[in-house]
């Protein structure tokens, strides 16, 4: 199954753990666990498991682009309107700047994207949901409207999920902390025992 080889990717490339909390966190925070999602996105398999889990649930809603904001959601987005392409049903991309380029359009969305349009928000992890809502404002500020939010990783904290539903209701996410917590332990029992 794709989805459980991602959990696989992620918790071997992009996962670390501590017994203290060592990892600084973009909110200023520290924790116990840690998620570059980014070497997952720019693996080739990584990068295709994702795309492809994610135009599954993205194939047959009325939206005509999928994007977010810089850097996480770019390789996502990359990928997805690639294969979206490949499978005959092209939605577009766009990128939410962080902050506005000083020359040329000046845009804070890179991309085609128009009043009444639908979109997806795609994120790679969600801790305080920062970003996805960033990106959700960005494009309501525009006059489009964001159908769903999808995210690689749950972090499960800091009420990050609740906080996108605010804006938009529709949030989903590959997998969750919990999962890839539980598939490292299993791991690490499994070396235990082997070792033993």
């Amino acid at each position: 199954m794709m989805l459980d080889r991602l959990k696989e990717i992620i918790l071997e490339k992009s996962f670390q753990y501590s017994d203290e909390p060592i990892f600084n966190l973009a909110h200023a925070g520290k924790s116990n666990f840690y998620f570059d999602c980014k070497t997952t996105m720019l693996d080739p398999e990584g990068a295709e498991i994702i795309a492809r889990l994610i135009f599954d649930k993205i194939r047959d809603l009325d939206i005509t682009a999928v994007g977010g904001l810089e850097l996480g959601a770019v390789p996502i987005s990359s990928i997805v309107i690639l294969i979206s392409q490949q499978e005959g049903k092209p939605i577009k991309g766009f990128v939410v700047r962080k902050a506005v380029k000083g020359h040329g359009k000046r845009a804070k969305i890179e991309g085609q994207i128009k009043p009444g349009e639908k979109v997806v928000v795609v994120d790679d992890v969600i801790t305080t949901g920062t970003s996805s809502i960033r990106a959700i404002e960005a494009i309501t500020n525009i006059g489009a409207e964001v159908e769903k939010v999808i995210v690689l990783v749950d972090r499960e904290e800091s009420n990050g999920r609740q906080n996108i539903q605010e804006l938009c209701p529709n949030v989903e996410s590959l997998m969750k902390r919990s999962e890839i917590m539980a598939l490292y332990n299993k791991k690490k029992e499994e070396d235990r025992v082997a070792v033993g």
